[in-house]
């Protein structure tokens, strides 16, 4: 009997995908604990109704994910800290501060977590920093941090 799975199956398979298994496993085990449904026409036409949808979400966050590394390349990201003697600054800049200047200054919103930020910087000087927007879009961004007179 052919079942397209709505959850992932150990040793079986992934989440709609469609399998062929024994009867008895599907209308005891599988049906009834709403891990599968049988391959009806229509259930197999809303299988691909819902790859395809998926599909093109996938290529319209791709497409953001470029625009927005277009937007990102050649941008500076100014601070002003206060800074001791040696150049150390009396608190640190972080992804999140990054992120909220980035929007102020330029409008270009993107998520904290995508900014790879080994940890924060607490010296002043220029940086450059890799914000990870999509998998296989990276930008780079640089942030300048000077001291405050």
């Amino acid at each position: 009997m052919k079942v397209i799975l709505k959850q992932d199956v150990r040793n079986l398979g992934k989440k709609n995908t469609m399998v062929n298994v024994n009867d008895g496993y599907a209308r005891n085990f599988l049906i009834p604990k709403g891990l599968a449904v049988e391959a009806s026409a229509s259930a197999i036409n809303e299988m691909t109704m819902r790859e395809n949808a998926e599909k093109t979400k996938k290529e319209i966050e791709f497409a953001n994910a470029r625009k927005t590394a277009d937007k990102i390349k050649g941008v500076t990201v100014n601070f002003y800290s206060k800074a001791g003697e040696n150049g150390k600054l009396f608190g640190s800049i972080t992804s999140k501060d990054i992120v909220e200047k980035l929007e102020k200054d330029y409008k270009i919103q993107v998520d904290k977590r995508k900014v790879v930020l080994p940890e924060a910087i607490k010296a002043l000087g220029e940086y450059d920093v890799e914000l990870k927007l999509y998998a296989g879009v990276s930008a780079t961004l640089k942030v300048q941090v000077a001291n405050q007179d």
